[in-house]
């Protein structure tokens, strides 16, 4: 009698405390989820401006011509990064439904010539941001006010180099431009902020647009499209180019400069994801 006692009186013990150690357990790994699935702790934006490998390490154009940059200033305003629901469709434009957005840059002049071919794209700024997926971004390019490129949108500053023949260049774009982009199309997705961490979106400029790409097809379609540098070194006075849009305008063939015109809204991308493009003004 008494032995069985004993084995009621340790299992009257053991059982609450066996149930309240499984309660706790659960309660705590609820308790995680919840913090997980609710996290609504701010993290950090990164925006980061890319003008790919050919603006950093020098490329062939289509006509031959091997392009190196010293600096190419880009001046950015307004850049704006958004929870989008539905996803934007860059081919239909419009505004982006958002149910969120973030201030990432005002005004911010950057030198995509920065760096080498290992650099990294170049860090913009860095913001605090709630958590969630940014799948749309948007900024314009307008004319700098202060800076290296004062007075410009667009600023290239550069040599191009043929059968021995070096011509340095300036090529000053005061066209104003706006981009309504997407979600970023690339090898690691962008844009995904969870709670306390850090998620980056980018702004990438694609110039093979402009000079197309000695290392595709003739008929490819960005040679097909591109202006090459061959009209720009036609031009060349003393043995250089430097040119704003008016000289353009004056010195191109009215093919060439119309060209010109309907590259320039489409430098703009997120990745190889692309975007509405718009002329803000046209002097």
């Amino acid at each position: 009698m008494r032995k069985q006692l004993l084995i009621w009186s340790t299992l009257a013990f053991v059982i609450p405390s066996v149930l309240l150690s499984s309660c706790q357990t659960q309660t705590t790994e609820t308790e995680t989820e919840q913090t997980q699935t609710t996290d609504n702790t701010p993290g950090t934006l990164q925006l980061r401006a890319n003008g790919e490998d050919f603006v950093r390490e020098g490329f062939v154009t289509k006509d031959g011509w091997k392009v190196t940059f010293d600096q190419l200033y880009a001046n950015l305003v307004e850049v704006t990064a958004y929870q989008t629901d539905p996803p934007y469709n860059a081919e239909t434009g419009g505004k982006p439904e958002a149910k969120e957005k973030v201030i990432l840059a005002q005004t911010k002049t950057v030198d995509l010539a920065e760096g080498d071919e290992t650099a990294e794209a170049i860090l913009v700024s860095e913001v605090s941001a709630p958590p969630g997926l940014y799948n749309a971004l948007s900024w314009k390019m307008l004319k700098a006010t202060v800076g290296p490129a004062q007075g410009y949108s667009l600023l290239m500053d550069g040599t191009a180099t043929k059968d021995g023949q070096t011509i340095p260049f300036t090529l000053k774009v005061d066209q104003e431009l706006e981009f309504t982009c997407g979600d970023f199309v690339g090898d690691e997705r962008k844009g995904i902020l969870q709670g306390g961490d850090i998620a980056q979106l980018e702004a990438t400029f694609h110039f093979d647009h402009l000079f197309g790409d000695g290392s595709a097809a003739s008929d490819d379609e960005i040679n097909t499209g591109a202006l090459g540098f061959a009209p720009l070194a036609a031009i060349a006075e003393g043995g250089k180019v430097e040119a704003d849009m008016a000289t353009l305008k004056s010195k191109l063939s009215a093919n060439d400069y119309q060209k010109l015109m309907t590259i320039l809204p489409s430098l703009g991308h997120v990745g190889e994801g692309h975007c509405h493009e718009s002329l803000v003004s046209q002097n």
